[in-house]
């Protein structure tokens, strides 16, 4: 299988989704390799870099994209396939940004209080261990935590010609900021505009599930991944297949608005995987799924809705694509 590669500049980036030229035009059935700054377009690089200082908050979550799907149609599904990704520095970098973050006061959560502390950590990558490395700023303490790569931004073009900041997940999906989404994984997407327009980014080297800070260990990534076009079907949700889980993302305000979005929408494709009345998937997943919190910092917060296929019948999504999609990738490792 072909690769395409894709380096971008910075004047290449996209900040939001919507509203951009396409970066590329790639046929269904393309693999990619694409390398993407992290949120801070590189600015925290050592612990004396402050967030209030170095971080310009017009350029953050910068996205690789927008990428044009040839015959891509509004109503089709747009499905990426993560190969690999692969840690494109030797360090990432976490803050603690004044009014923001999911145990502060913020604009949205506004409360007399002073910010917290503008703090910067960096994690040193150990290629050879594959480990970042927690160093406490107020203490002696230092761990070595695994490297489990994800991608915080996925997403297409919104409809009805809006442009949204690459900060917000919705249902264009967007910055959904979930360890899900993960090399192994399938994400399938409603095509809402002309050639999908796609745009990836925000890599994070490990984040806890929530992302309670607000900024996860972000750091650049190359990424590898395979997309490809389904005509029609189109989920009005994103939609999240591996090996072991059928998922769905919903992000909204409140959170519990995200997770009824996010059970609606499994409900809805239990049945078309299972020919289930709704009343009875309602039912059946009530009993099954698992519910981790995306994020609760972002201007939606996303929960995804998982169900484990060993506990379910064989089913295929839009025709066993995710299968299909795997084997095609195997070339790639």
């Amino acid at each position: 299988m072909d690769v395409v590669e894709v380096v971008p500049t910075f004047e290449q980036y996209a900040f939001t989704f919507g509203g951009v030229a396409p970066l590329v035009r790639i046929r269904p059935g393309t693999a990619l390799r694409v390398w993407s700054d992290d949120a801070f377009c590189g600015a925290l690089q050592k612990p004396t870099d402050l967030s209030s200082e170095k971080v310009d908050l017009r350029f953050v979550n910068p996205q690789t994209g927008p990428f044009f799907v040839e015959g891509a149609e509004p109503g089709d599904t747009l499905a990426l396939h993560f190969v690999a990704m692969e840690p494109a520095r030797d360090w990432g970098a976490s803050a603690a940004i004044p009014f923001f973050g999911g145990l502060t006061s913020t604009d949205r959560t506004a409360t007399l209080q002073e910010p917290l502390p503008d703090t910067t950590w960096i994690y040193e990558l150990d290629r050879a261990r594959n480990t970042v490395t927690f160093a406490a700023r107020h203490t002696d303490l230092e761990i070595a935590l695994p490297v489990e790569p994800m991608l915080g931004t996925v997403g297409v073009a919104p409809p009805g010609g809006e442009v949204r900041s690459s900060l917000v997940p919705e249902r264009f999906g967007g910055n959904m900021d979930t360890p899900q989404m993960r090399p192994g994984t399938t994400c399938f997407l409603g095509v809402n505009v002309e050639g999908a327009l796609f745009s990836i980014g925000d890599g994070h080297y490990r984040q806890g599930e929530g992302e309670a800070c607000g900024t996860a260990v972000e750091g650049a990534m190359t990424t590898t991944l395979v997309v490809e076009l389904v005509k029609g079907g189109a989920p009005l949700w994103p939609r999240l297949e591996d090996d072991t889980h059928w998922m769905t993302v919903g992000s909204s305000r409140p959170l519990e608005d995200a997770w009824r979005i996010g059970q609606v929408e499994l409900v809805r494709w239990f049945g078309e995987l299972y020919g289930l009345h709704p009343m009875d998937a309602y039912q059946l997943l009530s009993q099954i799924t698992e519910v981790p919190i995306a994020n609760v910092v972002d201007a939606n917060y996303s929960t995804v809705v998982k169900a484990r296929k060993s506990l379910l019948p064989r089913a295929a999504a839009y025709g066993g694509l995710h299968d299909d999609l795997r084997r095609r990738a195997a070339s790639l490792l």
